[in-house]
């Protein structure tokens, strides 16, 4: 959620954010029209609400023939007060609603367009050229007895699988590294609820315009979580943080659920585009003022990962009209995919600034012992789409799989994946 006095001091900020972002900019107005007239209405109640009490006064002392009159004012003003009560709670759940519908104020430093607009930071490792022409993951991970999709769909639908073997080991490993990668670097490693509340989901803006992304349980009120920034962002809310145990964080392990609605016919081949994935997610609450740098960091953990992996990897900026609503700023890593001849996203990181913050009430105490909202952060460390990666650019010629160095370990030692014998 915005912040509604600074939007009250800086209008023209959210209408360049609304723009940039492609969605109305006349909400501003709007939502300038709402609160004055419910500050106007808490004037008059309060107002009303003063001259009820001085009556009521008038009335305990007034002559017997000044009574009856002052009785029926007394009345009057009692009327007049519950009305302006009804009204001011009314514009105000009003201005509540609208400011939950507007999504976060862009970052200044955010390319500017859609989602082909992105600004590429850096390209690191070069594309490998093979004397073969080389597997996709699927059918390379279906010669290492990997990943079985065909079972997946036959006992879940589409867009399901199963990992199995080396598959099920890789993806563990993998998320292990993660783990202790996050762990070394003073994070709190947790493994979070992935059903939430309503109240938490709409928190951290998830039920806005993707809110069709999210599945719910309806005889129980609750949302599978898409990841678990949803639960680590509700684990302080409506909590004040001690500021000195500033940056806090937490790194979450956790299976994720997306619909993936309106994705008919994209990526319906292999494991790049599921509805059930693990992940290992960073999630920070920091001072406003530390947000910009703790997004730096974020993104060069999430490069130390990649680059423990050996995969060619490009960094971008993501432009306005393709950020999430909770999100200033957002940085993707791509890694490279032999077989699409193009890069995927592998991980994203996201500068919340204090809108989640806001909405799910979590603070910490200033210099000056005053309230203030924490920044929220996150991004990725792994996920189960990373084996797409790891497959296809450590293949060779015979089906076999290089295993990264630094994987090895958590993998059992195994330097090469062999196919199965048949």
């Amino acid at each position: 959620m915005i912040d509604l006095r600074a939007l009250r001091e800086s209008p023209d900020r959210l209408r360049a954010s609304q723009r940039a972002r492609g969605e109305d900019e006349t909400v501003v107005d709007r939502l300038l029209d709402l609160d004055s007239r419910r500050r106007a209405a808490l004037t008059r109640f309060e107002g009303l609400r003063a001259e009820q009490k001085n009556a009521g006064k008038a009335v305990s002392s007034a002559a017997p023939e000044e009574r009856e009159s002052l009785l029926a004012r007394a009345k009057e003003l009692a009327a007049d007060v519950k009305q302006a009560d009804a009204e001011a709670g009314e514009l105000g759940a009003e201005v509540d609603r609208l400011l939950r519908e507007i999504p976060n104020i862009v970052d200044d430093d955010t390319p500017q367009g859609g989602v082909d607009d992105f600004r590429v930071l850096e390209h690191v490792g070069t594309p490998a050229e093979f004397d073969f022409t080389p597997r996709d993951h699927l059918e390379l991970g279906e010669l290492l007895g990997a990943v079985d999709t065909e079972r997946g769909a036959k006992v879940s639908g589409a867009r399901f699988y199963f990992l199995t073997g080396v598959g099920a080991l890789l993806e563990l490993g993998l998320l292990n590294m993660a783990m202790q990668q996050a762990v070394a670097n003073g994070f709190t490693p947790m493994v979070p609820p992935v059903l939430v509340r309503p109240e938490t989901m709409e928190g951290t803006g998830f039920l806005g315009a993707h809110a069709d992304e999210v599945y719910r349980l309806e005889a129980d009120d609750l949302y599978l979580v898409g990841t678990s920034e949803v639960p680590l962002a509700g684990f302080h809310a409506d909590e004040i943080l001690a500021v000195d145990a500033l940056p806090t964080r937490y790194v979450g392990w956790s299976s994720c659920f997306r619909r993936e609605a309106g994705s008919y016919g994209k990526d319906t081949r292999g494991i790049i585009r599921v509805h059930q994935f693990n992940k290992v997610e960073m999630f920070v609450y920091t001072h406003p003022d530390e947000a910009r740098r703790e997004h730096e960091r974020l993104l060069a953990w999430e490069r130390e990962m990649l680059d423990k992996l050996e995969v060619p990897y490009r960094v971008v900026d993501i432009a306005g009209g393709d950020l999430g609503s909770s999100a200033a700023r957002k940085f993707d890593c791509e890694a490279w995919l032999p077989t699409q001849g193009r890069y995927r996203e592998l991980t994203s990181t996201s500068n919340c600034t204090d809108f989640q913050a806001r909405r799910l009430n979590i603070r910490f105490r200033d210099d000056t012992g005053k309230p203030r909202h924490a920044a929220t952060l996150n991004g990725t460390l792994a996920t189960t789409r990373w084996i797409v990666a790891i497959l296809e650019n450590h293949q060779r010629a015979d089906g076999s799989v290089v295993v990264p160095e630094a994987l090895r370990p958590f993998v059992g030692g195994r330097e090469v994946l062999e196919p199965l014998k048949r």
